[in-house]
C-alpha cells in the first residue's frame, strides 16, 4: 500500500512540474482579467470572476451537459493542432478541416436515410474522412514541394468556407432560413440526456475521450508515433536514421485533419445545428490553436484545457448577468496564451542554457572558495 501511494504521489508530483507553466498562465490570465473587471466595476468583479470560474455549472446538471458539447470541437482541434506539432508542423488550418468535415456530414445526415441505425455513424466517420483529405493536401504540399505548411492552411481555410456555401446552396439547402437543411433524426448522435437533462451533451464527449488516449498510447508507445516525434525534434536526425520524413509529414498532418474533420461532425450532428451560408470560418479551428499551446503540444494536456477552455466560455455566458460583456474572455484567454507560449520558451531556454550556467556558477564559487 505504501509502494502505490509513493507511486501515484510521484506520477502527481510529474504531472503538476509538467502543467506548471499552464497553471502559472491561467493564474495570471485570471489575475489581469480581474483587475479590469475592477476598473470597470469594482462591485461586481469578484462575484463575475467567480460566475467566470464555475462555468457550466452555473446552471447545473443541464450547463455541465451543455459545457461538454461546447468541449468536444475544442479538444478535437487543439489535438488536430497538437498531433501536427509533434512532427514539427503548424497545422493552422483545423478550421478549413472543420468545416469540410462538418459539411460532409450534414450532407449524410440529410440524404442518406437508408442508412437506418449506421446512419450517424457513416455520417461521423465520412466527415473524418473529409477532414483527412482535406490536411492530406498542405501535407503533400509541404512533403513534395517544400511549401509552407502555415500559409497552404491558411489558404485551405478560405478556399473550403467557400466551396462549403456552393455545396450547401446547391445540395442541403434551406430557402426559408438560408442554411443547411436539418439533419434526419437517425444521423444524430447518441445524446446523454439521461445523464444530462435538457443539455446538448451527446457520445462526442465520450469518443473525444476514447481518440484522446489512443492517440497519446500511438505518439509515446508505438513505433509511428516514435518516428513523428523524431521527425520534429530534428529533421536531419531523423533523415540520418533513415526515417522517411516526407511519409512523416504527409502523415502527420492526414491524422491531424482527420482530428479536425470528427470536430465538424461532432459539433454539426446534433438537432438544430446548422451550416449558414455567409461566409464565416469556424471559430473552433483558432481555439485549438489555444488549446494546443495551453495544452503544451500533449493529447491529455489538450483535453484538460479544452474542458477549461469550454467552461470559461460557458462561464462567460453567465457573466452577462453582471455588467460585463463576454468579450472579456477573449481577453483573458489571449493572456493565458500569450504567457504559456513565455513560459514555454523561457523553459527551452533554461533547458539550453540551465547547464551551462549551473556550471559557471559552481565554478564562480570554487574560485571564491581558492582566494
Amino acid at each position: 500500500m505504501h509502494k502505490i501511494l509513493k507511486v501515484i504521489l510521484k506520477s502527481l508530483r510529474s504531472a503538476y512540474n509538467t502543467a506548471k507553466p499552464s497553471l502559472i498562465a491561467i493564474g495570471i490570465g485570471l489575475f489581469i482579467g480581474l483587475i479590469i473587471m475592477l476598473i470597470f466595476d469594482a462591485r461586481d468583479a469578484f462575484p463575475a470572476l467567480i460566475t467566470l470560474l464555475l462555468g457550466g455549472f452555473n446552471g447545473g446538471i443541464k450547463g455541465i451537459g451543455d459545457t461538454l458539447y461546447m468541449a468536444a470541437p475544442i479538444i478535437l482541434t487543439g489535438l488536430a493542432v497538437a498531433f501536427a506539432f509533434k512532427t514539427g508542423l503548424f497545422n493552422i488550418g483545423a478550421s478549413g478541416q472543420m468545416m469540410i468535415g462538418a459539411y460532409v456530414a450534414i450532407h449524410v445526415g440529410v440524404k442518406w436515410g437508408f442508412l437506418g441505425g449506421f446512419h450517424w455513424i457513416v455520417a461521423l466517420l465520412l466527415g473524418m474522412l473529409a477532414g483527412a483529405i482535406w490536411g492530406l493536401i498542405p501535407g503533400l504540399l509541404k512533403a513534395l514541394s517544400n511549401v509552407n505548411e502555415v500559409v497552404s492552411s491558411i489558404m485551405m481555410n478560405y478556399i473550403a468556407g467557400h466551396i462549403i456555401i456552393l455545396l450547401i446552396r446547391n445540395n442541403v439547402f434551406n430557402v426559408n432560413y438560408s442554411r443547411s437543411l436539418n439533419i434526419m433524426r437517425s444521423a444524430q448522435l447518441p445524446m446523454l440526456t439521461s445523464i444530462f437533462p435538457g443539455s446538448t451533451a451527446n457520445i462526442g464527449i465520450i469518443l473525444v475521450v476514447l481518440i484522446v488516449i489512443a492517440t497519446h498510447y500511438v505518439i509515446h508507445k508505438t513505433t509511428l508515433g516514435f518516428q513523428l516525434r523524431a521527425s520534429g525534434f530534428s529533421v536531419a536526425g531523423s533523415k540520418y536514421a533513415g526515417m522517411n520524413t516526407k511519409a512523416n509529414i504527409i502523415t502527420a498532418m492526414t491524422i491531424s485533419g482527420m482530428f479536425a474533420g470528427m470536430a465538424g461532425a461532432v459539433a454539426l450532428l446534433v438537432v438544430g445545428k446548422n451550416i449558414g451560408t455567409s461566409f464565416e470560418i469556424f471559430p473552433q479551428g483558432f481555439d485549438g490553436i489555444s488549446v494546443s499551446l495551453l495544452g503544451l503540444g500533449e493529447p491529455i494536456g489538450a483535453l484538460f484545457a479544452g474542458l477549461f477552455l469550454a467552461n470559461i466560455r460557458m462561464g462567460g455566458y453567465y457573466m452577462q448577468l453582471y455588467s460585463f460583456v463576454p468579450q472579456i474572455i477573449d481577453m483573458i484567454i489571449a493572456v493565458i496564451i500569450y504567457v504559456t507560449a513565455i513560459s514555454v520558451a523561457l523553459q527551452a531556454i533554461l533547458k539550453v542554457y540551465g547547464e551551462q550556467i549551473s556550471a559557471w556558477w559552481k565554478n564562480r564559487k570554487v574560485k571564491g572558495v581558492d582566494k
